[in-house]
């Protein structure tokens, strides 16, 4: 399936504005449209590029197969000091986590954590949309959700159970980026297959096997078997805890109960998430510990490197390299994307790109 193609660079300010002009033509009112569009095109600012306007004409269709509703209710159904449950009313899900990550924020600077649980939700981006959330408040904040199909099964076993089940831990600094770590309890997240087969590109051995234990190369072939967990089992436990605590606890979906919404336009997918925002002025002195987590980074740097290596990166190195360079040239569009777009600019009646 190799294929090269160039890409074309788009302005952040211009994809922003397109995502949102799609949104309102799909009937989502115009100030939730600008919140999406603006934590879409962010996310393909920092190189999230499978989670990003790529989701964009999947979202339009199931808005207009009524699988989400375009006036959500989002409202609290429990709380405590520190502690909410929020019920998303199957909007979109990027309104939901917003409002969630906003709620642990405000119970953090009062109780010193807050941890907020959604239920009702939808598909969202990227994990660590909602954890860099706390970090302009001097927080660490931590994002959790179940996936919104299952692509993976219990260690040893062969029925898809779980999904990729991410998780994004963001640590602000003094002088360097934010410490962020964003990573599916898969080897590689879904939506990097999606990516990969929107370009016509094979996926690396160790992504995916097929049910006789066989790797999958072709993007085309994704559904006749599964991902694998990161670490073996214990990639899989990860998993497993994670669906129980952003779906079990909050009464999402998990298990066999997620709805698969790359096949189902229609049906509510009740995703569940879940953000925790910890005011770090609770435990140290905000400037002492950056100044502390600068020091590891200098530590870390400064490790002997293995033959093969040309330098040590942290975890959200080079988000923030991506996010520099795409603000100053332009965020690519791939070509099958591009069409796409246009595709659903024609048929939503909308300026395109």
């Amino acid at each position: 399936m190799h294929q090269t193609a160039v890409a074309r660079c788009v302005d952040e300010a211009d994809l922003k504005a397109f995502i949102r002009r799609a949104l309102v033509a799909a009937k989502i009112p115009e100030e939730d449209a600008a919140i999406v569009a603006g934590l879409m095109a962010e996310a393909d600012a920092f190189g999230a590029d499978g989670h990003g306007v790529i989701r964009l004409p999947h979202y339009v269709r199931r808005i207009r197969a009524g699988g989400i509703n375009t006036r959500p209710n989002i409202r609290v159904v429990r709380e405590r000091s520190g502690q909410a449950l929020l019920d998303g009313d199957n909007g979109l899900g990027h309104l939901v986590m917003r409002r969630a990550a906003e709620l642990a924020m405000e119970k953090a600077a009062e109780a010193g954590v807050g941890w907020v649980g959604a239920r009702g939700s939808n598909h969202a981006g990227p994990a660590a949309l909602y954890a860099r959330m706390a970090l302009a408040r001097d927080m660490i904040g931590l994002y959790i959700a179940v996936g919104n199909a299952n692509h993976l099964p219990p260690w040893g076993g062969t029925e898809m159970l779980l999904s990729t089940n991410p998780i994004a831990i963001a640590v602000p600094s003094a002088s360097r980026p934010p410490i962020v770590l964003d990573m599916a309890t898969t080897v590689a997240a879904y939506g990097k297959v999606k990516t990969l087969l929107q370009r016509g590109e094979d996926m690396p051995v160790g992504w995916m096997i097929d049910r006789e234990g066989e790797p999958i190369t072709d993007p085309r072939r994704a559904n006749d078997g599964f991902l694998l967990p990161i670490g073996g089992p214990k990639g899989y436990g990860l998993a497993l805890i994670f669906g129980l605590l952003a779906g079990t606890l909050n009464g999402a979906r998990f298990g066999r109960d997620v709805i698969d919404f790359n096949a189902d336009q229609v049906t509510p997918t009740n995703t569940g998430q879940l953000i925790v925002a910890i005011d770090i002025a609770a435990f140290i002195d905000v400037a002492t510990f950056k100044a502390k987590v600068d020091e590891v980074w200098e530590t870390m740097k400064s490790s002997p490197l293995l033959p093969g290596f040309d330098e040590i990166r942290l975890p959200g190195e080079r988000a923030a390299r991506t996010v520099a360079e795409r603000k100053a040239k332009g965020i690519p569009l791939h070509p099958e994307l591009d069409r796409q777009l246009r595709t659903l600019a024609d048929e939503l009646g909308v300026a395109p790109l």
